[in-house]
């Protein structure tokens, strides 16, 4: 199915004809038109003009409005204030458009693909072996996994990476400590909840951790350990692969709570990238883009200094010849640009990363793994906040548990689909269902909603309320549309472009029209909050039409056909929007 031109991009056109037809100069000139509460969109183009070509404002835009064609387009062009056009586009364009739209099999809507795809690396959900993950992992799954959808939406060829935390000198404490007690990790039956492991894990963790800390001659045999970690001991790899396959187990069963895909071929840990830290770091070393200083590999920068007025380095390799994060990411860097032929590196990383990443990324450029053709960015995100304004814990001062967070959200929103379940006839099966979807949604949504970089409230009673900016009134929205197309019965959506809209079914015809250019905007800038904006939006609209506009008892079967057709493209942006949000639209609700 081809892509949908959408009204503005026909007015942007008819509007660049005029222009340059009255002034030919400007032939290449934008006429800045925006959506206008005077009208359905304003022009204010023609002022800058005006003032180049010394021409009164007012008199060249009402010489542009008269080389506008109207009729099936635009039907109607004045100039307003000191020179701004407002525009009114004919009913039935709208109409048309939409039924264009809709004529789409594809789901796409009509949406085009854009313009340059590349290959994208996009880097989130960073979960650590044989440790639980908590709230702050949160933010950068929800936020990686609508990202990585918006651009493959958009026809970017998107690869995504778990850079999980495998590696490094507490392996050693854990691998000798199962070594000893061989049997901390078995399981009571073949099927093993995520549950489960993660409790196995916890509990030989603190125990080892206990050990470590009160005998010394278990801390020496584990420190040797390390080192046979490090050389590849195959009798340690494969004690150390149990914990990587027993938090897997863990990483799996919160990720299908929060409904995200995640494939085991994605997670390429710490460990991922061993067999290139001597030589990334030898390529620094020989570039002169790292030297050695006390004995460490770093890499200074001229604006980046300590409180002290000295420069703060990027330690690429310590002193004893450990690698320290930043051999890694640099490994990681030159896999993702050489082998995996990325064009953009993009990495959901809490703000607080931001120095490193910086760090990393001039590293990567000075030695030549990123060129002028490849665009490497943090996805910086906020901190997570209790309804206090400070950072979320439990009662007794812990992170909070993702794990639990989920599950009491799941609760509370079964517990509210639960009360409206009698009208809509839902099955126990459709309740316990649709409290998860409407459970997790909430949570992502609260999210997403808000710009990456803010930090945000947890209040799950907000969160699953049915009333302002929440997931569930945009879900409820799209339910509420699934059950007039049911009770419509024999009557089906049709277009009918010879039809006058009403005022409510206008504003909803020209907000439908935008969804193109909302998504294609908010993957371009990694933004999904400007598409949950865009959806919030949509929904409120519905609601006016639905105040305003009766469906079912229209007054023509037509004007019906044409509402039942205006509440089912509703819907399906409302889907197609929130599934590229991550988020689930019940049919019932």
């Amino acid at each position: 199915m081809a892509s949908v031109k959408s009204l503005s991009d026909s007015v942007q056109q008819h509007l660049a004809s005029a222009l340059s037809a009255t002034l030919p100069e400007a032939a290449d000139a934008d006429p800045l038109l925006r959506r206008s509460d005077r009208a359905d969109f304003q022009a204010n183009g023609i002022l800058a003009l005006a003032k180049k070509a010394k021409a009164n404002p007012r008199e060249l835009a009402a010489q542009v409005v008269s080389q506008v064609v109207t009729g099936d387009l635009i039907e109607d062009v004045e100039v307003s204030g000191p020179g701004f056009l407002n525009i009114t586009i004919a009913d039935k364009a709208i109409t048309g458009n939409l039924a264009a739209r809709y004529a789409d099999e594809s789901d796409r809507l009509g949406v085009p693909y854009a313009e340059h795809a590349g290959t994208t690396v996009i880097d989130y959900a960073q979960p650590n072996v044989a440790k639980e993950m908590h709230v702050g992992h949160l933010r950068s799954a929800v936020i990686g996994d609508s990202v990585g959808r918006l651009l493959e939406f958009t026809g970017e060829t998107v690869i995504r990476r778990h850079h999980i935390g495998d590696w490094g000198t507490q392996f050693g404490m854990l691998i000798q400590y199962l070594d000893e007690h061989p049997h901390e990790l078995d399981h009571k039956d073949a099927q093993v909840s995520g549950e489960e492991a993660m409790s196995n894990l916890d509990r030989l963790y603190k125990a080892a951790r206990r050990l470590f800390d009160s005998d010394e001659e278990f801390k020496t045999r584990a420190r040797r350990r390390v080192v046979d970690l490090q050389a590849g001991d195959p009798a340690t790899l494969a004690t150390w692969q149990r914990f990587v396959d027993e938090s897997k187990i863990y990483f799996f069963s919160v990720f299908e709570k929060l409904d995200m895909r995640v494939q085991d071929a994605d997670i390429v840990g710490e460990s991922g990238y061993n067999d290139m830290l001597a030589e990334t770091c030898r390529l620094l070393e020989e570039s002169g883009v790292a030297v050695r200083s006390e004995g460490a590999l770093c890499v200074f920068f001229e604006d980046i200094k300590g409180p002290d007025g000295n420069q703060v380095p990027l330690i690429v390799q310590k002193s004893d010849g450990g690698y320290g994060y930043a051999a890694t990411d640099l490994s990681a860097i030159r896999d993702r640009v050489f082998n995996l032929k990325a064009s953009t590196l993009l990495y959901v990383v809490d703000a607080r990363q931001a120095l490193h990443f910086r760090m990393v990324f001039e590293t990567a450029r000075r030695a030549g793994w990123l060129g002028d053709d490849v665009t490497a960015a943090q996805l910086a995100f906020g901190t997570v906040l209790g309804k206090d304004g400070k950072p979320f814990k439990t009662r007794a001062g812990e992170t909070v548990r993702l794990q639990d967070l989920l599950d009491e959200a799941v609760e509370r929103a079964t517990a509210v689909v639960r009360e409206k379940a009698g009208k809509v006839g839902l099955t126990e099966q459709e309740i316990v269902e649709n409290g998860a979807y409407v459970g997790v949604g909430a949570v992502k949504y609260a999210d997403l909603s808000t710009s990456a970089v803010r930090d945000y409230k947890f209040d799950l009673d907000q969160m699953v309320s049915l009333n302002g900016d929440t997931s569930v009134y945009l879900q409820y929205a799209y339910a509420r549309i699934q059950s007039i197309l049911r009770k419509a019965g024999e009557a089906r959506p049709a277009a009918h472009p010879e039809l006058e809209l009403a005022p409510a079914e206008r504003a909803l015809g020209l907000h439908l029209d935008r969804f193109g250019e909302t998504v294609l905007e908010a993957a371009a800038s990694y933004e999904p909050h400007k598409l949950a904006a865009y959806l919030y939006q949509l929904a409120s609209l519905l609601t006016t039409f639905y105040d305003q506009c009766p469906v079912l008892k229209a007054q023509t079967p037509e004007q019906m056909e044409n509402r039942l057709f205006l509440c089912d493209v509703t819907a399906r942006t409302l889907h197609q929007g929130m599934a590229l949000l991550g988020i689930r639209t019940p049919e019932k609700l």
